[in-house]
């Protein structure tokens, strides 16, 4: 059973280049590494929309849950009594929110570092 659609699935991979691009890039090529920066933002981006306009397993509405739940989850899942899903489990839409949260102050952070407003780079 196919749980998450193509834009889902391409997301995964194509941000996961472009943060090893820029991983890679860092002290080597500037040029690259802004791109893999940009890159990753406007995929985030693109996973904000998709999560409330996406086929039903993307939305976030299928498996963003508030931390009663995920703790009440993660509780259940220390005693082996944890339940199922298809798609993300609680502690795994939690996991989704951080990811998109870092990725989003990584790359925020990164394009401040070329303005001088913020950072001093000429």
């Amino acid at each position: 059973m196919r749980v998450w659609d193509r834009v889902v699935r391409g997301f995964h991979w194509v941000l996961v280049l472009s943060f090893a691009t820029a991983w890679l890039t860092r002290h080597s090529s500037e040029d690259i590494h802004h791109w893999a920066g940009y890159a990753a933002a406007a995929l985030v981006a693109l996973r904000l929309v998709w999560g409330f306009l996406g086929t039903p397993y993307a939305r976030f509405s299928q498996f963003v849950r508030g931390p009663a739940t995920v703790l009440g989850y993660l509780s259940a899942m220390l005693s082996g009594r944890e339940a199922r899903y298809i798609g993300h489990n609680p502690a795994g839409g939690a996991m989704v929110v951080a990811l998109l949260g870092v990725m989003s102050a990584t790359a925020l952070t990164g394009w401040l570092m070329t303005t001088d407003a913020y950072f001093g780079v000429p």
